[in-house]
């Protein structure tokens, strides 16, 4: 049986993942700081799993690394990461304390046994913006973030570079494209425009929203993370994406023909009654695309799920779920523009 360390599996990807790692036999784990975006329903129904361990605590605190130690894992999974550039755009600190430091207490932890793999998640923001140009980014792409939490997972990816050269750690990093699908926070753009439809509001759009973005469904991304951490050769980066790529206006058009051929209501509802457009937000890159041909051809990796079957399965899935919705209110979210 495989032992893993997962870090922030309270979060969209994190809990996506160990759901199905302990379907796999795994034990898990779960270190988690509870944010608000860490969400213990999440992973509710595997509370009483004896596979199962969960850790409230800080990635950046020196206390947990005996912890890790004495779980003797074979891999630790590091998502943990303040991930929203709104709020980074608003206080960049926290982003700097948690996506840097709490990253350098890890790889130093893993200094004392190198046994241990390490599977850093990153992101394609830290590459910068495509602008119009019809190139993706790929293993030659150079580092240009192009905001404050781009800057500071560019710097964690840094790190795990550097330690994986001078202290011979086995480490590999996966930059993927933008996730949906399942138990998302609805700050992010997909169950934000959900949850817009389900109260009846407006919902708003940046700039023209004419942002390009490559989408990758979770379960995909979770898929490939599994095969990177069992078959990645340590020291190398994995891009993963969805090759989905497609404007956010005609993303958020697609969702609204979802749900109202889901909820069976007016044919006719015309989309810009449903929608506003208000001020972009500083440093909005244009577009983001991710060349997936070197995890496809060295570990045999494709995304499965077509945009439009995880688009009906995400929308059912807050649909079903007005509970976990209703659970978020309770502690003061509010539907706010963020994403």
């Amino acid at each position: 049986m495989k032992k893993l360390v997962v870090t922030g599996g309270l979060g969209f990807i994190g809990s996506n993942f160990i759901k199905i790692s302990l379907l796999k036999g795994y034990k898990i784990f779960n270190i988690d700081k509870v944010t608000y975006a860490g969400n213990k329903e999440n992973l509710s129904n595997f509370i009483k799993n004896t596979n199962y361990k969960f850790l409230k605590a800080d990635i950046s605190k020196l206390d947990i690394r005996k912890k890790i130690l004495n779980f003797n894992p074979d891999g630790i999974i590091h998502f943990a990461a303040e991930s929203h550039v709104d709020r980074s755009i608003e206080n960049a600190k926290e982003f700097l304390d948690t996506n840097i430091m709490g990253t350098y207490n890890l790889l130093e932890t893993i200094r004392q046994n190198k046994n241990i793999k390490f599977v850093h998640i990153s992101t394609d923001e830290v590459y910068g913006d495509l602008g119009k140009t019809g190139k993706k980014f790929n293993k030659i792409s150079k580092f240009d973030p192009s905001s404050p939490y781009s800057a500071s997972k560019a710097s964690a990816d840094h790190l795990v570079n550097a330690w994986h050269k001078t202290y011979k750690i086995n480490s590999v990093i996966i930059n993927c494209s933008n996730n949906y699908g399942p138990n998302q926070y609805p700050e992010k753009l997909i169950p934000y425009t959900i949850l817009c439809l389900i109260k009846n509001k407006k919902i708003p759009i940046y700039g023209k929203g004419d942002q390009i973005r490559d989408w990758l469904f979770v379960e995909d991304h979770c898929d490939a993370i599994e095969k990177v951490f069992k078959y990645g050769k340590q020291g190398k980066t994995y891009f993963v994406g969805g090759k989905k790529e497609m404007k956010n206006i005609d993303l958020i058009k697609k969702i609204f023909e979802i749900y109202y051929k889901i909820k069976k209501l007016n044919k006719k509802a015309e989309f810009k009654n449903y929608i506003t457009f208000v001020r972009d937000r500083p440093g909005h890159d244009t577009r983001y695309s991710i060349d997936t041909s070197f995890i496809e051809s060295s570990l045999k990796w494709k995304p499965k799920t077509t945009l439009n079957e995880g688009l009906i399965k995400t929308v059912n899935w807050y649909l079903d779920n007005t509970t976990w919705i209703k659970n978020l209110e309770k502690k003061k979210f509010k539907l706010k523009r963020r994403g």
